[in-house]
């Protein structure tokens, strides 16, 4: 299934593509993406050992099926550098052509000593993150800048003035916040224009409609919904969590302990059978889902397998229909069962 558009990135189209992915703004200064990104947090981390090679590849490969947008962290390296020098080697022989996300926020040191993620927002830090991010990177510039968690200690104001002296020193393009909530995202862009906002967004969460969406769609702010697929259960390909291996998020993951994995896996089934009559798979009917939610959305659902990829890729190209849309709405009217984080390390806005 291909989508017939013309192909554009953050600066320029490109002709060389297998498939074409009509571009989406995202906020107000100018950033721009295909519709549907790349999350590489997965070849790192939280779903087992990763194989760099296959990582590697993957990425290349999406940026032949048309993805710009490609999202890393510090995080996903725990301090290392690790999933950022993946993503950079990835992408060095097409850099200018694609749209490179990381995040700051984390005090790795602490996270590693502790076992916990403790956070760490304050200007100096931020400012050691974005220049370790660079240099892993292998870039002269972060297109997006997230502060991936919000940090209690430090106020918005000032996480928001810093990042937008990156911007004006050349080293940051645009600014972003991740699970930010209305207030902090109305204090950030008052200091400087926040151009994306990344939460978790997907058939199964949907807690930002209430809130987040109204704040963001006002202030003229993107959306980037992480864990498009739920972390994978909106895959088909799922199993108990007691069959994942401990290195696995989804052997503590609430969506896959007993009770809310059968209630989960019986709305799949639902969806399976509605994406069937559509010819497509169910997660491209959740991709699809995500994308009519409006377009200024692009999610960036993370993969290892090339086949996967394309799928998601493909996802682009659906068309759901008013009935379509309800009938996702009747089987999971809140959500899935199950608390997308455990209670400690639950993001709050």
């Amino acid at each position: 299934m291909k989508n017939e558009n013309k192909h554009e990135n953050s600066e320029s189209g490109s002709g060389n593509k297998d498939v074409s992915l009509a571009a989406r703004t995202l906020g107000t200064q100018g950033l721009k993406a295909g519709a549907i990104g790349l999350g590489t947090m997965g070849m790192t981390m939280a779903y087992g050992a990763g194989d760099e090679t296959g990582g590697i590849a993957t990425i290349r490969r999406a940026y032949e099926l048309g993805v710009t947008l490609f999202d890393t962290a510090e995080l996903y390296g725990m301090g290392t550098g690790s999933n950022e020098q993946l993503l950079g080697r990835a992408v060095k022989d097409f850099r200018d052509e694609v749209v490179i996300a990381t995040k700051f926020g984390f005090d790795m040191s602490a996270a590693q000593n502790a076992g916990g993620y403790a956070l760490n927002s304050r200007p100096d830090h931020i400012r050691e993150v974005t220049e370790n991010s660079l240099r892993h990177l292998g870039t002269d510039h972060i297109d997006v800048l997230y502060q991936h968690r919000v940090d209690p200690d430090v106020p918005i104001e000032d996480v928001a003035g810093t990042i937008g002296e990156l911007i004006a020193e050349g080293k940051v393009r645009y600014l972003g916040l991740s699970e930010a909530g209305p207030d902090i995202l109305r204090r950030a862009h008052a200091v400087h224009p926040v151009s994306v906002l990344q939460t978790e967004y997907s058939v199964f969460e949907r807690a930002v409609e209430a809130e987040v969406l109204p704040v963001v769609r006002e202030l003229g702010i993107g959306f980037v919904p992480y864990s498009p697929l739920g972390r994978g259960f909106l895959t088909g390909t799922v199993k108990p969590a007691a069959e994942y291996p401990a290195d696995d998020m989804r052997s503590w993951d609430d969506r896959w302990q007993p009770g809310n994995y059968e209630q989960n896996l019986a709305a799949i089934r639902e969806l399976t059978a509605l994406a069937d009559t559509k010819d497509i798979s169910v997660t491209q009917l959740a991709l699809a889902w995500l994308l009519a939610q409006g377009d200024d959305i692009v999610p960036i659902p993370g993969t290892r397998s090339p086949r996967r990829l394309a799928e998601n890729v493909a996802a682009a190209a659906v068309t759901l229909t008013p009935e379509d849309l309800a009938r996702v709405q009747e089987i999971l009217p809140k959500g899935a069962a199950g608390s997308r984080y455990p209670e400690a390390i639950m993001p709050t806005w």
